[in-house]
């Protein structure tokens, strides 16, 4: 269906005097004037409806899965004797740096002389404290037979004299109760009698003042008891106590005593015992400084010196820093080597904010490398960062995730960490679907048309897209097979009909943020999310087909974050 408005004959005739009146030669025979542009085949495309994969073009670095660093771990003055050559490929426990030993070796030799003469003197601070400790225990044998007498006078009181009082108070308590008990129960029943006027009111009385009596015995001993437990029975305890005490700080008077005579031997004994720890671990730690002059890899790797990687990577280096070598003294904990296993490569590529949301893990990726552009790598998506990193200084409004690639590459390809590549993520494939070239959309607004070949000329025709990748663009309504676009922006004088332009104010009123100062053409290389285009920027990359093929070099690749490399790609042919 043609939405637009045929623009009059009268325009092309009098666009044709005005290049006539020019003095610009016109061809014989009814040919076309010299300023009609000849439509080449380059130029058209004819719709067709077939399957193409969406592919997000991308780009990154090599890095590997794993990678090592070797650092010198000498407290002291760290000299080298040997080194591996760099770009050396080197097995698990090669021997990759060695530094000097001499002033390490005679290090030690003193150290072990430190450790003998400690051992001696903890020896003979051990056996003054022996002797000390015999002298000791001697005395306080004596003192702990005394204490043995006051236990067990206070143990009889416990288990004899407390349990017997407490019997006898008890027993008091229970007697009262019962008696109380019995007298409470005839009163009550005279209670009974005196209202029926059986007994007198005189007998009554008594048996109340019986009663009465009773309850107070009760209370009485349950006073007795009280008062035993609180404070009698507490005194008793204190006396027997106190003589327990006595006899155990005496006892205690005779241990301070030899105490005090032990506190010299003991403290003589932990300073030679800690004077023979700070010997060992002296010597200990010289050995272990020792085994640090040898360094191995712990890795299969490739050898990477430090000073190779440039301080924007991490490195220590720069470019005036020079590589180790033979003599070179390193300072402690620098880095020296970086060993990553080459055997395991990752690719990370960086993915624009807007299109980070449609990369998924397992996702089919394929690499090329810079350094090998001509042979592609297999590979699948394992992580997509979870925060975004700014394009820096460059362009801060920028936002990108990191999407870390795991490759099945050929350790025989020479794969190196931070060479440059380029990628291409396969999002997903369009089946059977009316599709066109992504030259071939352009836009007003947020209207999406194409040109249309319409006898001599083109006429504007309104589409609604759908996926993208690329290169192709899916078309849901507007055009059908067989239908001839332009790939090209046409000429005035080529344009046979446009849009009502009521098209574009209504597509202008009803769209979201209307009025928002949108230009007001675009050419159509960047659908929307919401039409499932392949991302914003995503341009149009070299030579024709699905847009799972290789881009020629030059011809419009992949970029940073799938950013159009601003290079106009050359048209896909018809029927291509």
């Amino acid at each position: 269906m043609r939405t637009g408005t045929t623009i009059s004959l009268a325009r092309a005739a009098s666009l044709a005097l005005v290049v006539f009146a020019c003095g610009i030669p016109v061809g014989c025979g009814g040919s076309a004037p010299a300023e009609q542009s000849t439509i080449g085949a380059r130029d058209l495309h004819t719709v067709e409806k077939s399957s193409f994969d969406m592919v997000l073009p991308v780009s990154g670095e090599l890095a590997a899965q794993q990678q090592v660093e070797i650092r010198n771990k000498l407290e002291s003055r760290a000299v080298i004797t040997e080194i591996v050559t760099e770009g050396t490929r080197v097995s698990k426990g090669d021997v990759v740096v060695r530094l000097a030993q001499a002033e390490l070796i005679d290090k030690i030799k003193d150290a072990r002389d430190k450790v003998n003469s400690a051992q001696s003197a903890e020896i003979a601070a051990k056996q003054a404290l022996a002797i000390k400790q015999g002298e000791k225990q001697s005395e306080l044998d004596k003192a702990d037979v005394t204490v043995r007498i006051a236990e067990l006078a206070l143990q009889g009181w416990q288990e004899g004299e407390v349990v017997n009082k407490r019997q006898q108070l008890a027993l008091a308590k229970e007697t009262a109760i019962i008696n109380f008990d019995r007298l409470k129960g005839r009163f009550e029943e005279s209670e009974k009698l005196v209202a029926q006027r059986y007994i007198a009111k005189d007998e009554f009385e008594k048996d109340r003042i019986a009663m009465i009596e009773a309850e107070a015995k009760v209370k009485q001993a349950d006073l007795d008891l009280e008062v035993y437990e609180k404070y009698t029975f507490f005194q008793d305890e204190a006396k027997k106590k106190s003589d327990l005490e006595q006899a155990r700080a005496e006892r205690s008077r005779v241990e301070e005593k030899f105490n005090a005579e032990l506190v010299k031997a003991k403290s003589d004994l932990e300073s030679a015992e800690f004077q023979l720890t700070s010997a060992k671990d002296r010597l200990t730690n010289l050995e272990l400084q020792l085994g640090y002059t040898t360094i191995a890899a712990p890795i299969d790797g490739l050898v990477v010196y430090a000073t190779s990687i440039d301080s924007s990577n991490g490195g220590r280096g720069g470019g005036d820093a020079q590589p180790p070598q033979v003599g070179t003294e390193l300072r402690p904990n620098e880095l020296i080597i970086l060993l990553p296993d080459t055997s395991r490569m990752v690719a990370n590529l960086k993915v624009s904010e807007a299109l980070s949301g449609r990369i998924k893990p397992e996702q089919a990726v394929t690499v090329y490398s810079d350094a090998l552009p001509n042979q592609p790598v297999g590979g699948s998506v394992t992580t997509v960062s979870v925060l975004a990193a700014s394009g820096g200084w460059r362009d801060p409004n920028r936002r990108e995730y990191t999407v870390k690639t795991a490759l099945q590459a050929d350790p025989s390809m020479g794969l190196k960490p931070a060479m440059r590549c380029k990628a291409e993520i396969l999002l997903g494939r369009v089946e059977d679907a009316i599709n066109v070239p992504v030259q071939a959309i352009f836009r007003q607004g947020p209207v999406a048309f194409v040109y249309v070949q319409d006898g001599t000329g083109f006429a504007q025709r309104q589409i609604e897209l759908g996926r993208a990748s690329e290169l192709l663009i899916e078309v849901k309504k507007g055009i059908e097979a067989g239908d001839k676009v332009l790939l090209r922006e046409p000429k005035a004088f080529e344009i046979t009909s446009k849009l009502d332009p009521s098209v574009f104010e209504m597509a202008n009123a009803s769209a979201p943020g209307a009025g928002g100062g949108r230009p007001p053409m675009g050419r159509g290389m960047n659908a929307s999310p919401a039409e499932g285009g392949a991302g914003a920027g995503a341009g149009p990359r070299g030579g024709a087909g699905s847009g799972a093929g290789r881009p020629p070099a030059g011809a419009g690749g992949p970029s940073a974050g799938g950013r159009p490399s601003g290079e106009r790609a050359a048209n896909p042919s018809t029927g291509s």
